[in-house]
């Protein structure tokens, strides 16, 4: 249940703050109040579409936030898998940081993103907005509207089927890509044959380029290293008169014939002996390593044609040895699929059949569940239109299978409606005005409410295109569904305005400078004289008053007879 909102520098509102409760809470205001923009606020926190004309002027950003009781099913367990914190009292609250270029959402205080938010606010919330009962007029609402009613089992063959159809889908295309002329397939394995024996022969080992780079610039550059390791030689050889290693032995005999005399002496005579040993070794290894590296032009050879030979295939096959090596295992696989090529195309068609046939299996038995379910809705929303003054409705909802395949399955959906006695039954769309398809609409969330465990319902304006008697209709229907759900209308009809559990006035107040928008709750009194505004007195008649008190009193009585028969 929606607990609260508040909004904050939103286009004509500054800030306000309602609490609303269980029950019907009505809210109304004149033309151009702003009632829409309440339930738009509702829709921005919920992660629609922002743009920052919606910011009111001068401010630089607005906030929107909704308080919900979170006790809607699902709702702890999608907490938990997003890892959000919980609150002791189990309440949630959902809020939106609005700035021109940016938003922020949160759900209890931890930033989240808007797809995580919209996730949740299907759990919690169901908004009818304006002229949304249009959609009535596309017959794939009236599939969404059944497998909504279907519950469960179809939405678990719903998914096996969306599995299959994707599954038959690719075999089909598969299949096709794979069936081609004899002409075709043999330059094809010729091919195959001649890039597999290429590599092959070729023999590749990962790795082995970037040993045999390394060889090959050793090689490329080895005169370079020859005459800086043979200056190095000749600066630290023992050979050499002027060579390090030759004065290092002289300090050390020069100093064994004083250390003697003193143990730091003897100390400094050891060091310089392991200096020797260490250059020494420097010496030998390096001697050794300038032995190893002469240059020899056949193992030159050697190394930069296979390095040629393996960038080739680099450049022909894939852009490192493993890429190369993987692209002939594929054309190895190539080869055996051409070498028994009936047999695999067999092997393809029996695996789509097997699929198709999965796929026919789970169609047929998504219809049944659909028919089985399309007679219990259609009975349920009858008497729902008849509640809503559709006198001689038939109502009928078809399943026809074998239509288009699809994910969803095969089954083309269709409501059919009669309001007329005598008339044949016929599309929706063909025979239902504006205010009729409006009734429709209120029938169908009528039938779904509670079932679907969400625990607010929000209409804006659901009274569209209808006034009288039928407007009473409206009103008793949308007290026997907020006995269940909670239940937000904005409304312009006092009919429905009177059946409050609560009501609401949006009201727009202008200064020489600024205009702003605010909602409040109304009392009893308050309550009547907006009933006498909607029945259009501009002045606070006696009849008027007397008028919206009888609405209210009429109101009443029913919703009290209405709870006496629901205790027997």
């Amino acid at each position: 249940m929606l607990e609260s909102l508040h909004v904050k520098n939103l286009a004509l509102i500054e800030e306000t703050e309602v609490e609303f409760g269980p029950g019907l809470n009505i809210l109304t205001g004149e033309t151009g109040a702003g009632k829409s923009l309440l339930i738009g606020s509702v829709n921005l926190a919920l992660g629609g579409k922002f743009e920052k004309e919606m910011l009111r002027k001068g401010a630089d950003s607005a906030l929107v936030e909704l308080v919900f009781s979170a006790d809607a099913p699902g709702v702890r367990e999608f907490l938990d898998q997003s890892q959000l914190e919980q609150t002791q009292d189990g309440s949630l609250t959902i809020s939106r940081r609005l700035q021109a270029g940016k938003s922020v959402c949160r759900i209890n205080g931890e930033i989240v993103t808007a797809r995580q938010v919209k996730e949740l606010a299907e759990l919690l919330i169901d908004i009818h907005g304006q002229h949304e009962h249009q959609s009535l007029l596309n017959k794939k609402s009236h599939l969404d509207i059944l497998d909504g009613f279907c519950g469960g089992e179809l939405e678990t063959l719903a998914e096996e089927a969306g599995r299959l159809y994707v599954q038959c889908r690719e075999g089909r295309e598969r299949l096709n890509r794979e069936t081609v002329d004899e002409t075709s397939r043999r330059r094809e394995q010729s091919l195959a044959e001649f890039e597999w024996q290429e590599i092959e022969q070729a023999k590749p080992v990962p790795g082995e380029d970037g040993e045999l780079e390394k060889q090959y610039r050793l090689m490329v550059n080895g005169k370079r290293i020859l005459e800086g390791l043979t200056e190095s030689y000749q600066s630290t050889g023992g050979d050499f008169p002027d060579g390090a290693s030759g004065a290092l032995s002289r300090a050390l005999r020069a100093l064994r014939g004083v250390s003697g005399y003193d143990e730091r002496l003897g100390q400094l005579e050891e060091q310089l002996s392991q200096v020797d040993s260490l250059l020494a070794d420097y010496n030998r290894e390096l001697s050794e390593y300038m032995q190893e590296r002469e240059f020899d032009g056949e193992d030159f050879a050697r190394v930069e044609e296979r390095l040629n030979l393996l960038n080739r295939l680099k450049e022909k096959y894939g852009g490192t040895l493993e890429d190369v090596i993987r692209y002939q295992e594929e054309r190895r696989a190539q080869l055996e699929k051409y070498e028994h090529y009936d047999s695999y195309l067999a092997n393809l068609q029996q695996e789509l059949a097997e699929a198709e046939q999965k796929f026919s299996d789970v169609c047929g038995r998504m219809s049944k569940i659909r028919r089985q379910n399309a007679a219990v809705l259609a009975g349920q929303l009858k008497e729902a239109l008849r509640q809503l003054n559709f006198q001689s409705v038939e109502f009928e909802i078809a399943v026809r299978p074998e239509g288009t395949r699809t994910a969803r399955g095969w089954d083309d959906v269709e409501f059919l409606i009669s309001t007329n006695p005598g008339e044949s039954l016929k599309p929706l769309s063909q025979v239902a005005s504006g205010g009729e398809l409006s009734r429709v609409m209120l029938a169908i969330k009528t039938v779904s409410a509670g079932k679907d465990g969400i625990g607010t319902l929000i209409f804006d304006e659901i009274d569209a295109g209808i006034s009288g008697r039928t407007a009473w209709r409206v009103s008793e229907q949308l007290n026997r569904v907020a006995e269940n759900t909670q239940v937000l209308c904005i409304t312009h009809l006092p009919q429905i305005a009177a059946m409050a559990d609560r009501h609401f006035v949006i009201e727009k107040n202008s200064t020489s400078d600024s205009t702003i928008t605010d909602i409040r709750p109304v009392d009893a009194d308050e309550s009547t004289g907006e009933l006498a505004r909607l029945l259009g007195s501009d002045a606070a008649t006696d009849a008027a008053w007397s008028n919206a008190q009888e609405m209210r009193a009429q109101a009443l009585a029913y919703k009290k007879n209405r709870h006496v028969n629901l205790r027997n």
